[in-house]
């Protein structure tokens, strides 16, 4: 007997008279697996639970800022405090100052910082923050790499645009997008062509380091400091896009672990501890552009939240205690590991990979399958493959991302026999998915 969802079900129905799509972000809605999404009413630790009491583990953790897990007592006291001194001011704060500093200590590239609401926030100001620095109109992204949903940057993107099928999106003049030039993933020479295509034309380079919006790409060994330099050798700022893997591939960042040292990057998710944030910083030199300082103007009426503000140094000053960030690392990999082991054992086609709490799996077509890039996810994950492990899971009370183009993520809250727990429950599914 399956689960209870008819709670799920009638405020889905409600929801679509209301919202388009019933939904505030396209991925929610399931489309990528069928079904009905579950309307959360509350979460702790690693699990939540659905307006019809079913609870969950949860693997998705408000897809990645979650990094302790739901209501943890040390960010709820945080931000209950800031609450109550004040939601909003529209002026500078002390706790402002103090996570900016924190951000610099952690990330070693940084200089100099500015907070804005959101991811896509941070990619468009850091893209147009590049184009007033260097005087040149044109940047580089990577198919299948999402940076938000700003015009310019909807040209082969990931996530959800991957997961409806949607290559690009209506609405977007093509003159918007005139000057995005796009490259696949973990092909250095594609990039090179496009600066001898485009002589002292490019103002910057944008990439995630890990592909976490086409499902889970790894960069190849080489790729990313390869990028920089070339960056650096055609006077191109090289950006890095740090929204997802800003202190969760590791307590620097992307960019600590393959030694970079971006011109500019963009953060979010964790430095807001689960309440809306972004962030873009980078060397003083190009930040000193920055209105009031300089001339390239950016703006925020919630800039600087005291409540994200307050989360995320909740967050980051845990995350950074002894053995915290390591410990969900090793679970992290014991937990891909494991599926992956299972899969073996069941004769199912995978491909998976992990780095620091972020990990990701595709189904794969066929055996000789490789997923290094978006045409290859494109061509040879299985997404309807995908769809029946995700419900198969879903009703023993594991919640995945509801789409095969999407990273999964791990806590501090998640112990060692959740792990264990998932890892036997996915075994059993993995023989149903094969016998079937």
């Amino acid at each position: 007997m399956g689960m209870k969802t008819s709670q799920s079900e009638a405020l889905f129905q409600q929801a679509q008279t209301l919202i388009p799509g019933g939904v505030n972000s396209p991925v929610r809605a399931f489309r990528g697996v069928g079904g009905t999404p579950r309307f959360i009413e509350r979460g702790q630790g690693a699990y939540i639970w659905d307006a019809d009491g079913n609870r969950y583990l949860d693997q998705v953790l408000s897809w990645g800022p979650l990094i302790l897990g739901h209501a943890p007592e040390v960010v709820v006291q945080a931000i209950t405090e800031a609450a109550a001194r004040g939601t909003s001011y529209g002026a500078p704060t002390r706790l402002e100052n103090e996570l900016a500093a924190l951000v610099i200590e952690m990330a070693p590239s940084l200089e100099m910082i500015r907070f804005v609401n959101s991811g896509t926030e941070a990619c468009m100001s850091a893209l147009r923050l590049a184009r007033a620095y260097t005087g040149r109109d044109k940047i580089i992204k990577f198919e299948g790499c999402y940076h938000g949903h700003a015009d310019m940057l909807l040209v082969q993107a990931g996530s959800g645009v991957a997961t409806l099928g949607l290559p690009d999106s209506p609405g977007v003049p093509a003159s918007t997008t005139a000057h995005s030039l796009t490259a696949p993933f973990n092909d250095l020479g594609a990039v090179q062509a496009l600066f001898e295509q485009y002589p002292h034309q490019i103002a910057a380079v944008i990439v995630e380091p890990v592909a976490g919006n086409m499902g889970f790409v790894m960069p190849e060994p080489d790729f990313l400091p390869a990028l920089q330099s070339l960056c650096r050798h055609n006077g191109a700022l090289f950006i890095l896009d740090e929204v997802m893997t800003g202190f969760r591939v590791a307590l620097g960042g992307a960019q600590s672990l393959w030694g970079l040292d971006p011109d500019l990057t963009c953060l979010g998710k964790v430095i807001g501890g689960g309440l809306p944030v972004g962030a873009y910083g980078g060397k003083a030199a190009i930040m000193k552009q920055v209105a009031p300082a300089g001339s390239m103007y950016q703006a925020g009426t919630l800039s600087g939240n005291p409540l994200a503000m307050a989360a995320g140094l909740a967050t980051l000053r845990v995350l950074r205690g002894e053995g915290v960030f390591e410990a969900i690392e090793q679970l992290t990999h014991a937990l891909l590991e494991g599926l992956m082991d299972a899969a073996h054992a069941a004769g199912i086609l995978t491909q998976g990979g992990q780095v620091g709490t972020m990990f990701g799996f595709y189904f794969l077509k066929t055996p000789d399958a490789q997923i290094k890039d978006y045409a290859s996810a494109k061509a040879y994950a299985d997404p309807a493959r995908y769809a029946r492990f995700f419900h198969a899971m879903l009703e023993q009370g594991f919640y995945f991302a509801p789409s095969q183009f999407e990273a999964g993520f791990m806590s501090a809250a998640h112990t060692a026999s959740d792990v264990q727990s998932l890892l036997a429950a996915a075994a059993a599914v993995f023989q149903t998915l094969a016998s079937g």
